[in-house]
């Protein structure tokens, strides 16, 4: 979600119940200028002590760019796009489970299908073509900025096992920052690879990078540093 996209509109949001949801592998690439916002690991931000499961979850990335701030969003989409073909690839071969919040971009009758197809009949279907829900994906329906906000994504997330999320997507310094905090206060451990997210504004971007790890507890790290294996980055 863009703040365009809503408007100065408050309110509620839909809940989406999670439902399974069709990607393709690419080569993935470090765009230029993302290890300036990498950081080392920080310290887990809560969790139950057993590690748990870690899931991937794809924030707004079925979208057809067709909002008033889309301009500025495309260049750093095209960049991310990517590493987010590789780091869905290696979740996907590792069993983790990818898990697509969406938002319903103001449709209030859309299901997941009508979202996926729209964005793959828009202006820019090949950012979403490469990265589209596969048949193991699970893909849940949000309103407002937050992936969790109003959402059934705590509930399955539990359901799961999950104990440590993978937040990629867009964008960085809206929807990424605000499902961090509430991630953070619901005691998942958080990591954001930061060539994986796309932003509008890059100083602002960078400063909610720096809000993640500061105030969060946040690990910013390269994509190619998550290790879906051990549940968390490999050493620098």
């Amino acid at each position: 979600m863009t703040s365009a996209s809503h408007g100065g509109t408050g309110g509620g949001g839909a809940t989406g119940t999670p439902h399974r949801a069709t990607h393709q592998d690419g080569d993935g690439r470090v765009p230029s200028g993302s290890r300036d916002r990498a950081q080392q690991p920080a310290p887990a931000s809560g969790g139950d002590g057993d590690g748990g499961r870690t899931a991937l979850i794809v924030v707004d990335m079925i979208n057809s760019y067709e909002h008033p701030d889309a301009d500025l969003l495309l260049p750093s989409a095209r960049e991310t796009l990517p590493v987010l073909v590789d780091l869905l690839g290696r979740a996907r071969e590792r069993d983790v489970p990818v898990i697509y919040v969406n938002d319903n971009f103001g449709e209030w009758r859309s299901h997941h299908g009508e979202i996926v197809e729209t964005a793959l009949s828009g202006p820019h279907a090949e950012l979403v073509e490469p990265i589209r829900p596969d048949d193991s994906s699970l893909f849940v329906v949000k309103a407002r900025h937050s992936i969790f906000f109003e959402t059934p994504l705590s509930y399955l997330l539990g359901q799961l096992g999950v104990r440590h999320v993978v937040l990629c997507g867009q964008v960085t310094e809206q929807c990424v920052l605000y499902s961090a905090l509430d991630a953070h206060i619901r005691h998942f451990e958080v990591t954001v690879p930061v060539d994986a997210v796309a932003h509008i504004h890059a100083p602002l971007a960078d400063a909610a990078l720096e809000m993640m790890r500061r105030n969060m507890g946040a690990r910013t790290v390269l994509a190619k540093e998550v290790d879906f294996e051990q549940a968390g980055v490999r050493p620098g």
